[in-house]
């Protein structure tokens, strides 16, 4: 089997296409990388190319013959997307339907699509499941849920399968320390946190300390990013098996707050970590969990790193790796 992953250099794309590789699948990568990093392309062909490229689509649709699509292609930054919406429906939603549209005219009609829990907006209930309303509250969530529907749009239209994966906090890092998590500008918490235990930065910023938690932090839900792996993978076989589309929400079904995280990193760094208190952002909820049961029962689902320390660990790892790397340099 031949799997096109586009995005495949980004942080969940290359820890997919390692995982395909171990699987024993046949992989081709494109992506731009505007964000991704060559080097993190541990296996298969690469081509450097963009998603809204209808010409180079079509030539590797024509050049080779795939067995499915992965797509991890998207802009992914809350901030930014309130900023320049214009960015983020061009590439979220206007080159998800080049690709789609490529697809079809190639007879590739099973994709596994990299959505997000920002679809659902504000939690109305301790734990999301896939029936909680979808309501986005940004502009970056807003793409998520178009494709989504698109996607409902062309299964019916064209019998265009998917499988529509809604992620909460992915995290850790490959436990090989082969690749990681490298984002420039770094906004997620884990990697900001070990960059504070490391040096690399000086402190790490807590915004609002008075939510309705034990600690007063929000919480959240860090699933570890071969985990997700191992859902799409998942996902893929299903489709390849006659499965119907479907979407899943995956998390660790647990909740961690701001204040355990760091807890966590001074265990498992040994150091101090400098911490720094302001207010609340807005749209921040004080709770964001994941009900991922259905994923677990109908596609036999079972995340082998559910523990935080084992999270940060294997971060961890990968920070130590990208100092040494830049001490060198």
């Amino acid at each position: 089997m031949h799997v096109l992953v586009v995005g495949g250099a980004g942080y969940i794309g290359s820890h997919m296409v390692k995982r395909l590789g171990a699987a024993g699948l046949e992989t081709t990568t494109l992506d731009n990388l505007s964000s991704g990093w060559r080097n993190a392309v541990t296996f298969g062909e690469f081509i450097k190319g963009d998603l809204g490229d209808r010409d180079l689509l079509n030539d590797l649709f024509r050049s080779e013959k795939f067995d499915g699509v992965m797509h991890f292609a998207a802009h992914m930054e809350v901030l930014e997307s309130v900023e320049n919406p214009a960015k983020y429906y061009a590439n979220n939603v206007s080159n998800t339907l080049t690709l789609l549209d490529a697809m079809r005219a190639h007879g590739v009609n099973r994709l596994v699509f990299s959505s997000s829990a920002a679809i659902f907006g504000e939690p109305r209930r301790p734990r999301i499941d896939e029936n909680h309303a979808r309501a986005p509250i940004n502009p970056y969530g807003r793409t998520k849920l178009m494709v989504e529907e698109i996607l409902r749009d062309y299964d019916a239209a064209y019998g265009l399968k998917s499988m529509r994966l809604r992620y909460f906090n992915a995290a850790g890092a490959d436990p090989d320390g082969e690749i990681g998590e490298s984002h420039e500008p770094e906004t997620h918490l884990i990697p900001l946190v070990l960059r504070a235990a490391s040096g690399r930065r000086g402190n790490i910023t807590v915004f609002g300390e008075d939510y309705d938690t034990p600690d007063g932090t929000c919480i959240r839900d860090y699933i570890h990013v071969n985990d997700l792996c191992d859902a799409h993978l998942l996902a893929l076989r299903a489709l390849w098996n006659g499965d119907p589309s479907a979407a899943y929400n995956l998390g660790n079904g647990n909740g961690f707050s701001v204040r355990e995280v760091i807890d966590a990193a001074e265990a498992v760094t040994g150091a101090g970590i400098p911490v720094a208190y302001g207010p609340r952002r807005k749209g921040d909820p004080a709770r964001l969990v994941s009900d991922s049961t259905r994923a677990r029962v109908e596609l036999g689902w079972d995340p082998r790193h559910p523990e935080l320390e084992t999270i940060v660990s294997h971060a961890w790892q990968w920070e130590l790796k990208t100092l040494a790397e830049q001490d060198l340099t």
